[in-house]
């Protein structure tokens, strides 16, 4: 049986463990060459090291797929050209990008630095540019193909003690809808990801610390829904978000009410008295944002 992802090469960064080296041996799996890259350095993006991105090529061949591991820099121009050059080099062409790569620093707002803050912006928003431009770059000459961007619930709807993260990936929710419209020429599709799972960076958020994670959390069963995203069983869903976690895979949406439309000028007296129409039911509100993971 043909897999789904047969002749495609893919590209997938910060995926020496967690949700990367799941997708990366899924996407083998399904008949993908992969391009493993991951840094290999601290959650907190410090050190360096590719023999993680080694050890995840060394079981992809074992298991008798193709890949190569990459030990460049995301959020530097020159580690992204280096990351296709090696997808070029040791395949001829490229598919299939998913931008994974990431590190935490989390503090709450008053005592987040600007190291951290920097850091955390430079790897996250600036490392997605930087992979995904000389890759949308070959794409837009070559026939178009098929990009997952990561975004995060605490982006989308926000999370404690996680404004550097959050900031950066709703930056990234931003760059998913422009490059979506801006891709449709060239048959460059652009989805984006906020993933649930229970990895090296989420086992000492709150409520996870020395517990062990529900089976169903595991990278490994969040992965099928990323191959769905990058293969062409949706190719008709450029420019949406997914929520794939344990829980299932579900799109979320930036919504507005139908708001409070005078047709003459107002003062802010009359947005409070027609708040009932500027904001959504508080039912309706917590229903729509429920986190996804």
């Amino acid at each position: 049986m043909a897999g789904l992802l047969d002749g495609k090469v893919a590209i997938i960064t910060g995926a020496g463990n967690g949700l990367g080296e799941a997708y990366a041996k899924l996407f083998a799996k399904e008949g993908a060459a992969v391009v493993v890259n991951d840094l290999g350095g601290a959650r907190d993006g410090s050190g360096a090291d590719v023999s993680a991105a080694q050890k995840v090529v060394d079981a992809i061949v074992a298991a008798g797929g193709r890949a190569v591991a990459n030990g460049d820099d995301v959020s530097t121009v020159q580690g992204g050209e280096n990351i296709l050059k090696a997808a070029l080099d040791a395949f001829g062409r490229v598919d299939i990008l998913v931008c994974n790569a990431g590190i935490l620093r989390d503090k709450s707002f008053a005592n987040t630095s600007e190291a951290d803050w920097d850091a955390v912006v430079k790897v996250h928003l600036k490392g997605t540019y930087c992979c995904a431009l000389p890759v949308w770059k070959w794409m837009k000459e070559n026939g178009g193909g098929s990009m997952v961007l990561t975004s995060s619930t605490s982006g989308l709807y926000g999370n404690f003690g996680q404004t550097n993260y959050g900031a950066a990936k709703a930056g990234i929710y931003g760059m998913v809808r422009v490059m979506a419209i801006e891709g449709r020429k060239y048959n460059i599709r652009v989805m984006g990801l906020a993933p649930g799972a229970y990895t090296r960076m989420t086992s000492d958020l709150p409520g996870r610390q020395g517990r062990e994670p529900d089976p169903l959390s595991l990278p490994e069963n969040v992965a099928p829904g990323v191959l769905y995203m990058v293969s062409d069983l949706a190719a008709e869903h450029s420019g949406k978000i997914l929520g794939v976690s344990a829980r299932g895979v579900r799109e979320i949406k930036m919504l507005e009410t139908e708001g409070f439309t005078p047709g003459r000028p107002y003062t802010a007296q009359d947005v409070a008295e027609n708040a009932s129409k500027v904001f959504f039911d508080v039912a309706e509100n917590v229903h729509r944002l429920a986190p996804a993971g």
